[in-house]
């Protein structure tokens, strides 16, 4: 299952300077997206397929044309990838993912944006991070992808961060498990956009206190290590974070020993931010969203300040 090989070391950048070129160059017929989406439908046999888990899930109607510009290894089992979107009327909301539709397989992949709308407004561009599994679009992106392949992407998901600015503030618990990090990395950065739109402008959404827990099998596995800890240090009055590693052998950088604990987030961790300000993001294996979020309505919690993700 070692990939590494094919991974491409370090975040390639597409120039902005050239993303108007590169974004009309691509373009999908709508023959061929058709052809991509009832393909890969009527081909799809598992159970745990994507779309087939996610077939009453609201989407967004745009399918757009993407290109690779970027990868880079996060974690001995997880690739990045940063993506030019191709149409200007693209747009998500943090903690949504996108249908990814690759010419040839005719399994549709179903993976969470990890950067900020922020970066889509700017550069037009999202990112993605990749689990290697032997599900044929998880095999591409390891195996098969270089920079310039092009796919198509389509917006969905119901679990997202999206405050107006007249929006009451409330502080965010973000509780990922393992490569459920993606949707809430994203919800981090576009709070930490808010903060920063806030302290330049005095305006836009307040947002209240941002609490990350996060647990992984060892370190090399909490993803984004570096960008969780630069926004906690840029914003170290509003954003804290705990890493969790439940089966750590080798000794803990001095940088990342602040943050760790050793074992399993708890109950108590979470109870310890119960308030009726708080908004609950969860996204892990089943087992784990469904443990959180059956603690947080025993105390007490409302369900709607209560939001779950499930990766399989």
């Amino acid at each position: 299952m070692a990939c590494a090989a094919v991974m491409i070391p370090g975040l390639l950048r597409c120039s902005v300077g050239a993303i108007r070129t590169e974004a009309a160059s691509l373009r999908l017929t709508l023959s061929t997206l058709r052809h991509l989406t009832l393909t890969s439908i009527m081909k799809s046999k598992r159970k745990t397929d994507h779309m087939e888990r996610t077939a009453s899930v609201v989407r967004r109607e745009i399918v757009s044309a993407a290109k690779v510009c970027g990868a880079a290894s996060e974690s001995p089992s997880v690739k990045s990838l940063r993506l030019l979107v191709a149409d200007q009327d693209f747009s998500f909301k943090a903690g949504q993912w996108v249908d990814f539709f690759i010419p040839g397989v005719s399994v549709v992949g179903g993976f969470s944006i990890c950067s900020s709308p922020r970066l889509l407004e700017q550069e037009r561009m999202i990112e993605l991070a990749v689990k290697y599994t032997n599900h044929p679009p998880a095999l591409w992106v390891h195996n098969t992808c270089t920079l310039d392949s092009e796919v198509a992407v389509r917006v969905g998901g119901e679990f997202f961060f999206d405050p107006q600015p007249a929006d009451s503030s409330r502080n965010l618990v973000l509780i990922a498990g393992g490569v459920g990090i993606n949707p809430l990395l994203s919800i981090l950065r576009h709070a930490a956009d808010l903060l920063r739109e806030q302290a330049n402008k005095r305006s836009g959404y307040e947002i209240g206190t941002i609490q990350l827990l996060y647990s992984a099998k060892n370190t090399s596995e909490l993803l984004f290590k570096k960008n969780i800890l630069d926004l906690v240090n840029e914003f170290p009055e509003k954003i804290a974070c705990s890493l969790h590693v439940t089966k750590q052998t080798t000794q803990i950088s001095a940088e990342l020993k602040p943050y760790i604990t050793e074992g399993r987030i708890t109950e108590k961790e979470i109870r310890d931010h119960i308030s009726k300000e708080t908004l609950f993001y969860i996204c892990g294996p089943p087992p784990m969203t469904d443990f959180f979020s059956k603690q947080l309505e025993n105390h007490h919690v409302s369900k709607e300040h209560i939001c779950f993700e499930k990766w399989w």
